[in-house]
């Protein structure tokens, strides 16, 4: 899952750890550093990266993901004194190295890095320039509909540990990297940066990772957790860096194409949004942190807003620790933040990581996921579970102007991570009734101790507002379904398909195709009606649809093509498949061999060529 929100006034602090790799294959990694923390190479520094038009790209290779992640141990305390601020700045890393090796208590293999940065989660070295990619000709030449980019965040950690007294850190620490496949007449490129955010820049700055993670940082006993919070606080008050005016997210969680002011950003649920760029040429850039022109304090925001697409306005939310918990608000189609709506019926910050609209609502979930700071007193994360709370679905008018009319079902077992989509119907006697498709936690306790035994279902909610009813269906009884996405023209409307990651332990190993209209009360069987398995030692990502011909309104809705990542650990080789959405079996129409392996990251998005000219 995605990064949450807490700590101090805004709610998600990351830290990023880096690691030193060895692959079997290679005894002696190049990766070796003199310090205990191994900085990740760069191909730029400043945080506009420059277009490396006039650069020939390097040539394609291959690197191999390293099977189990190697910690070493080295005596050489050496630092480059450019990365060293001041003598503060060395006094507090020692301090935080003094709270590893003496304070902290054996890691769990939720915040272990040697457990939680192997295999395909491990980071990749550094960034890579814009670089030409092969066109696997055995499956096809790519489809003209996907001139455009495809653009994938995921955590990617920026330091990477060399020392046995390993940093605590959480699969959602990471700093966020963009992997971008450009695609225009046939050919693409492939290029991965990082967003340049104000915590990966202070940071890099310092030579050492000290941003503290709400997963990681504070769940390892009482001792490290309050020395780590002084020490955090010792940094505020030494300046070396500035949540308040710049916050510290590490938006590695999403990207969106928010119509209203024609931005992309890169997006995490702790900081506010990232607006960046991609060239002509295929690279990326850091444009820099977006407020939308708030007149009212604004610190972050939600990394799943939503979009209106009939009227070009953005819809999307803040959860706090401080009153009001939420807060609810709209981007008008200028581009502008519209006045917070506070929901003070809700009664206590709750991590809300998605949220749905249809015709005239926005749909929360509160689910048993909540941020508890005093938690942080007892040697333990903030967020975490109640198992005796109740959990709900809240209704609000999409421009209510306070929170009066808002409506609330409890719905007992309901955990929802992700909102795939949300329409309104009309039940006999005209009773108001939305449905809603998300997936849900049936065993909640896990989604951050390990999110493969969290038991993660999409399911189908048919909710009457009258009645206060909630009726549930699961769409696929026995298998692990995440990361639901349908086409984006029914975004809001009712629709018959949505397309599916299959989960197992490894990770991402396949994709589904879902047939919602066999969830009538005649129909007791899975909705399965396509799938698609990407073979032994291979794993994906996310998919995302694009439309045959997105302009066209008498397409059908399934006609399209369904997009992502792939990874083969047989082969070293990640590839952008094309899978035929139509397909009974999700049929491979066209493939391109990456210049590198992408590891496992959250959320993706195609952007039209057109709207890429927009930008």
């Amino acid at each position: 899952m995605e990064a949450i929100s807490f700590f101090f006034k805004h709610p998600h602090m990351n830290i990023k750890s880096k690691f030193k790799s060895k692959s079997k294959s290679k005894p002696k990694s190049k990766f070796k550093s003199k310090s205990k923390f191994t900085i990740l190479k760069q191909t730029t520094t400043s945080q506009n990266i420059e277009t490396l038009q006039n650069s020939p790209p390097p040539p394609p290779h291959i690197t191999q993901i390293p099977s189990k992640l190697t910690i070493t141990t080295n005596n050489n305390q050496n630092r480059n004194p450019k990365n060293l601020q001041s003598l503060a700045s060395t006094i507090f890393n020692t301090l935080d190295e003094f709270i590893c090796a003496f304070l902290d208590s054996p890691l769990c293999p939720c915040v272990d890095p040697e457990h939680v940065l192997s295999g395909n989660t491990a980071p990749v070295v550094d960034e890579l320039p814009p670089t030409a990619c092969e066109v696997d000709g055995r499956s096809g030449p790519l489809p003209s509909c996907l001139n455009g980019a495809y653009i994938r965040n995921g955590p990617n950690p920026q330091f990477i540990s060399t020392d046995s007294r390993r940093r605590p850190y959480h699969l959602l620490d990471g700093d966020g990297m963009l992997h971008v496949i450009r695609i225009s007449g046939g050919r693409a490129t492939f290029c991965s940066r990082y967003v340049k955010t104000h915590k990966h820049i202070v940071e890099r700055e310092n030579g050492y990772p000290f941003v503290p993670s709400v997963f990681a940082s504070f769940n390892n006993g009482f001792p490290p957790s309050v020395a780590r919070l002084l020490l955090t606080l010792a940094r505020l008050v030494a300046g070396h860096f500035d949540p308040l005016n710049q916050g510290f997210g590490a938006a590695n969680t999403s990207v969106s194409l928010l119509p209203a002011g024609g931005g992309l950003f890169a997006l995490c649920e702790s900081d506010l949004p990232y607006r960046v760029k991609v060239t002509e040429e295929g690279d990326v850039i850091t444009l820099g942190r977006h407020d939308f022109h708030s007149t009212e304090p604004f610190n972050l925001m939600t990394a799943h807003p939503k979009i209106d697409r009939e009227t070009g306005e953005a819809f999307a939310y803040q959860y706090s620790v401080f009153r009001p918990f939420l807060k609810f608000f709209r981007i008008n189609s200028d581009g502008r933040k519209q006045k917070d709506v506070a929901i003070n019926s809700i009664h206590g910050c709750t991590v809300i990581h998605d949220f749905a609209i249809t015709k005239n609502y926005a749909v929360f979930g509160d689910s048993q996921i909540v941020v508890k700071p005093e938690w942080v007193l007892r040697g333990r994360s903030p967020v975490g579970v109640d198992s005796g709370k109740v959990p709900r679905l809240g209704f609000i008018p999409k421009y209510a102007e306070d929170d009066g009319e808002m409506v609330w079902v409890d719905s007992p077992g309901l955990n929802m991570l992700h909102c795939v989509n949300a329409w309104e119907e009309e039940e006999d006697g005209g009773a108001a009734t939305v449905v809603v498709v998300g997936s849900n936690a049936l065993n909640v306790n896990q989604v951050f101790e390990n999110i493969g035994l969290a038991e993660l279902r999409l399911e189908k909610f048919t909710i009457n507002l009258n009645s206060k009813t909630v009726k549930r269906r699961s769409l696929f009884e026995e298998t692990v379904l995440d990361f639901g996405t349908v086409n984006p023209a029914y975004a809001g409307k009712k629709n018959r398909y949505v397309y599916a990651a299959v989960i197992e332990s490894k990770g991402i190993v396949g994709a589904v195709k879902l047939d919602l209209s066999l969830t009538g009360d005649n129909h007791n069987r899975d909705c399965t009606v396509a799938q698609h398995l990407y073979g032994s030692g291979c794993t994906g990502g996310e998919l995302s649809f694009v439309p045959r011909e997105s302009n066209n309104p008498l397409m059908e809705e399934d006609n399209g093509y369904l997009i992502t990542y792939v990874h083969d650990t047989n082969t070293g080789e990640s590839k952008f498949l094309v899978m035929d959405a139509k397909s009974p079996t999700l049929d491979i129409i066209a493939a391109v061999k990456l210049p590198r392996w992408v590891p496992t990251g959250f959320h993706g998005l195609f952007v039209p060529e057109t709207d890429l000219n927009k930008l």
